[in-house]
């Protein structure tokens, strides 16, 4: 009994003092802000409905806010891609490498003072400008699109390999954007529906499934396009932070810009003058 009761004292003074750590990295946040910082999740080419009944994706849904009319902008991917970050396809419809001279939202966030960062699986790094290496393609990088990136190697290194993204979550020195990139397998590209949700509770389940262990940083877990199949290019879409109202659902018709527009005002850095400008406000998702 005596060895019973010294084992439960020690796990609850590990426990402890692993929550004390946690919560010193991610402060609460201050009154009237809803997140600090964003973490984009994203998978490939499944229509809506099959994803938001699959049982991974379908409990992410109650933990968080679910976008019940959320369309891509084009198909095939990479035209997704560029326009969660740039606020628009521009005119992008193949998935041959692109280069442009536009403006993005990591323009944006360092004008502010803040900053970006791109954890990609299987990434070989070096500022990496091939359309594959491995399971890793640059047409789910976004950010490998714009010269402004690719021909500073400061701002090259912000897009990494996924291996730094949980010590940076554990240490709160995530950057306030950020994307991580699954492979070709993980984004459920060349696999399944229920190969993707499986990965994603497994890799990120103990983040998004507790409250506590949120903090200040809103993930949204979505798609960049739908089947091609699917006139509407409807695709599943979910917000999970400590202020967003669990099990909420948004039924504006909304887009990939429109996140960004939401994230440029939580972060109050400007607009990109493309379709985040006249994008909608999201409501109706937060505490």
């Amino acid at each position: 009994m005596k060895m019973l009761r010294m084992s439960v004292f020690l796990f609850v003074v590990i426990f402890a003092t692993i929550t004390i750590s946690f919560q010193a990295a991610h402060a609460q946040l201050p009154r009237n802000s809803h997140f600090k910082k964003v973490v984009y999740i994203i998978f490939e080419n499944e229509n809506y409905e099959p994803v938001v009944v699959q049982p991974d994706f379908a409990r992410f849904a109650k933990l968080g806010a679910l976008f019940t009319k959320m369309r891509a902008e084009v198909h095939p991917s990479q035209g997704n891609y560029i326009a969660m970050v740039a606020g628009s396809a521009y005119g992008i419809t193949s998935d041959s490498n692109v280069d442009l001279p536009h403006r993005h939202i990591g323009d944006l966030l360092e004008n502010a003072g803040k900053d970006w960062r791109v954890y990609a699986e299987e990434y070989p790094g070096n500022c990496f400008t091939g359309k594959r290496s491995g399971k890793y393609v640059r047409k789910h990088n976004p950010f490998m699109s714009f010269t402004n990136v690719t021909s500073n190697p400061k701002r090259c290194a912000k897009i990494e390999s996924d291996a730094r993204f949980f010590q940076d979550y554990a240490n709160g020195t995530l950057p306030e954007f950020s994307m991580y990139i699954p492979n070709m397998d993980n984004d459920g590209h060349d696999t399944t529906i229920d190969f993707a949700g499986k990965w994603l509770t497994t890799r990120f389940g103990s983040i998004l499934s507790n409250p506590a262990a949120l903090g200040d940083v809103l993930f949204i877990v979505t798609y960049d396009e739908s089947d091609l199949s699917s006139a509407k290019n409807e695709i599943y879409t979910v917000a999970i932070g400590a202020q967003i109202a669990a099990g909420s659902q948004n039924s504006q018709t909304l887009n990939h810009p429109a996140l960004l527009k939401m994230i440029e005002d939580e972060f109050k850095i400007g607009n990109l003058g493309k379709d985040d400008l006249s994008a909608p406000i999201i409501s109706g998702i937060w505490k």
